[in-house]
């Protein structure tokens, strides 16, 4: 095998032993605190208030000393309050929607545009793709980073870049089947909505083997329900603004066990939603993220939100070495209580999904009245599914009945992009 068809994209940092990737982050983790209070007042105040003495900091066991932040110290520094660079040497920023207030602002020097275009490049490669091998990018180019970072990682990997961003999903077939796509880059919504209107247009993309899908919360079930729809490989590519756009932080492999970290780029804290304190591996919790590598602006005990636990730190059986986390179950901030009962709309999708015949398109309403919540759920099911069907099926996994109405398949509103499942009445 030649090394342009490397399972690798870059073997020697995807198979650096654990005792590398430990020295390697000790050592990056000592610089990045010293780098960011040399430069950057908010941070060399926040660390000089927690008696963090950069020159004595001994790295990765005084990691827990360090201050926690989160978007809240994005958005009180808005828009370039935590930048570590001069202006002058900026050369790209996407930021977040800002749908729940001040928007999150990530910026670029060209150092930081290659390190996310090598994370991106080692996230096509574990999917599959080579060299000139057609890859379709349906994220939309602009402030959202998933177009532009699915941009930068296929000419880094240089593959063949068909940019058609997104919408459109009857001229997004017509060119995949024209110019033969292999990789499919979209949100994992987008990627139901490509199976349904296939079927209406009768076409079929055999030269398709896989996909690679972001930006929203992957279930096994819905998984299972692209893997068959477009009979191909499903991939979960893992990263956030703030950590420098998608695939920064990671992919799963094609042995389906976890999401790999780049671990030399990146150090992973699992963290007590409540208490903020490290827990050990396999406990489920809120990822915390510090970035090693970063020029503009690093994040450093970033507290994301996303729940998700430490499966493994053995080599995988794709010959990788760094640690594997849990797909991302939910966000401490999705949790909905209802009736006494907590969980997340993971959970209800889930559940839908395990019904025959219910489709993967569905709303949960919060209705609340006389200051009692509930919930309505609707979902789109084939005819013979039962609204309490569908209730009893809930209750079994949820522990309470929402109300509930079955629509038919494709009544329910569609996005081109993310898709809304939360609504308030």
């Amino acid at each position: 095998m030649s090394v342009s068809q490397s399972v690798y994209f870059d073997p020697a940092a995807e198979t650096m032993s654990q005792d590398q990737i430990k020295d390697l982050q000790n050592r990056k983790l000592k610089e990045i605190v010293s780098y960011v209070c040399k430069n950057n007042a908010v941070y060399r105040e926040m660390y000089r208030e927690a008696g963090i003495d950069p020159d004595n900091f001994a790295g990765l066991s005084d990691v827990d000393k360090l201050p926690i932040i989160s978007k809240e110290t994005f958005r009180k520094t808005y828009p370039l309050g935590l930048l570590c660079r001069d202006k002058s040497e900026l050369r790209e920023m996407h930021m977040s929607s800002g749908s729940t207030g001040t928007p999150v602002v990530m910026p670029y020097t060209i150092n930081d545009l290659n390190q996310w275009a090598d994370c991106m490049a080692r996230c096509y490669r574990m999917a599959g793709a080579y060299p000139g091998d057609p890859v379709q990018i349906t994220p939309s180019f602009g402030l959202f980073n998933g177009g532009f970072g699915m941009f930068h990682g296929a000419r880094m990997a240089e593959l063949f870049i068909i940019p058609t961003g997104s919408g459109n999903t009857e001229r997004q077939i017509r060119l995949a089947k024209d110019f033969g796509t292999k990789v499919l880059t979209a949100v994992v919504s987008y990627g139901i909505r490509i199976i349904e209107i296939m079927e209406k247009m009768k076409i079929d993309l055999p030269e398709l083997k896989a996909g690679l899908f972001g930006a929203e919360t992957l279930t096994d079930a819905m998984t299972d329900q692209i893997r068959n729809g477009l009979g191909i490989d499903v991939f979960n590519i893992y990263g956030m603004t703030e950590t420098g756009g998608v695939g920064t932080l990671g992919c799963d492999c094609a042995d389906h066990s976890g999401i790999h970290v780049w671990e030399d780029q990146y150090y992973l804290e699992i963290l007590d939603p409540k208490t903020r304190k490290p827990l050990p591996d396999g406990e489920l919790g809120e990822l915390a993220v510090t970035s090693l590598t970063r020029e503009a602006l690093p994040v450093i005990r970033f507290k994301t939100g996303d729940l998700t636990r430490i499966i493994s730190r053995e080599k995988c059986a794709c010959g990788r070495t760094h640690l594997k986390i849990a797909h991302i179950s939910g966000r401490t901030d999705d949790m909905l209580i209802i009736k006494g009962v907590n969980f997340f709309p993971t959970q209800v999708e889930q559940a839908l999904l395990e019904i025959p015949g219910v489709h993967p398109h569905y709303q949960i309403i919060i209705e609340e009245h006389a200051g009692v919540k509930d919930i309505r759920v609707n979902v789109e099911a084939e005819e013979g599914v039962t609204g309490y069907m569908v209730e009893k099926h809930l209750k079994e996994r949820l522990g309470f009945s929402p109300k509930g109405d079955i629509f038919k398949p494709g009544t329910l509103p569609r996005q081109e992009g993310k898709a809304v499942r939360v609504f308030k009445n």
